[in-house]
């Protein structure tokens, strides 16, 4: 059985109030859609409370590209039924095909949303006897070979065995722009990653030349299209420039070991200028470099 149904979850944009809430959700959706469209991706987006639903016959091109996503907490390739007790039932018998055996130890994690006339542990019950009788299988709860999750919204439930982390935070676009100054391609990038991560849409502005390809890399990596600052205004201030280009703050690359270039830079201009590396040595940045491959 193969699935062709993909569920998105997102964290923090779910503790936001309705109004705002329902906001960044569409700002994420625009930005998944866009992202498969540019991948030539053949798409269906649907959407509740906490959830967004994405078919496709590409899953694992799609979670490729959901996981680059930020906004995107965490995704899962799924199996759709009804929610009622008898289609879980006789649903589960395929969904466990070539999962689990006789082989395997397994557990289930059952989640519940909406009104049922059963609560989560009769389901776990009634499902974990299902699959043990079928397989020959043993649970075990604390350390199972195989984890099978089954979330129920109303009168869809859901089985998936994977949880694909995503970036997290808020949609890109969620908030206004920042001036990025990228004077080296570690540091900086992974500043302005941060940023992002927040929201914020970047306006770049390049000290190095020799930079222009990674940044278009970058890019790339993150499904968004770099705005740079031309040439010509370069030997702008940075007020100006931020003033000029409607960002609200600058953010650098910058950390303690350079805390003389933080102070000149906060004495020298009046606009608001983030540090989001600035707690973090050499050692904690190539590791995150490396964890989120940004090159």
């Amino acid at each position: 059985m193969k699935a062709s149904l993909i569920i998105v979850r997102y964290g923090e944009i779910g503790l936001k109030a309705d109004y705002t809430r329902k906001s960044f959700e569409n700002i994420l959706i625009k930005n998944i859609k866009n992202s498969l469209k540019k991948e030539n991706i053949d798409f269906k987006i649907e959407s509740t409370r906490g959830r967004i639903f994405v078919h496709t016959k590409e899953i694992d091109k799609t979670i490729n590209i959901l996981q680059r996503i930020f906004g995107i907490k965490s995704v899962s390739p799924c199996f759709k039924t009804n929610s009622s007790l008898d289609s879980m039932k006789t649903f589960i018998s395929q969904v466990i095909q070539n999962k689990i055996t006789s082989e395997t130890s397994f557990a289930l994690k059952v989640r519940r949303e909406g009104n049922h006339d059963y609560t989560s542990r009769d389901v776990a019950v009634l499902l974990g006897n299902e699959v043990a009788k079928k397989t020959k299988a043993k649970v075990n709860l604390s350390k199972p070979d195989v984890t099978l999750y089954i979330e129920i919204r109303d009168k869809n439930a859901f089985f998936f065995f994977d949880k694909y982390l995503g970036p997290g935070g808020l949609p890109l676009g969620a908030q206004g722009k920042i001036l990025s100054v990228i004077d080296s391609k570690n540091e900086s990038f992974l500043a302005v990653w941060y940023m992002m991560r927040r929201g914020c849409i970047p306006v770049f502005l390049i000290s190095d030349e020799k930079l222009v390809d990674d940044l278009k890399i970058f890019g790339d990596k993150w499904f968004f299209k770099p705005r740079t600052i031309d040439s010509s205004e370069k030997h702008n201030s940075l007020d100006n420039i931020c003033l000029e280009n409607d960002c609200s703050a600058a953010v650098t690359g910058d950390t303690m070991q350079s805390f003389p270039s933080i102070v000149r830079l906060k004495n020298d201009f009046t606009t608001p200028i983030l540090f989001p590396l600035i707690s973090m040595d050499e050692k904690e940045i190539k590791n995150k470099i490396m964890e989120l491959g940004l090159f």
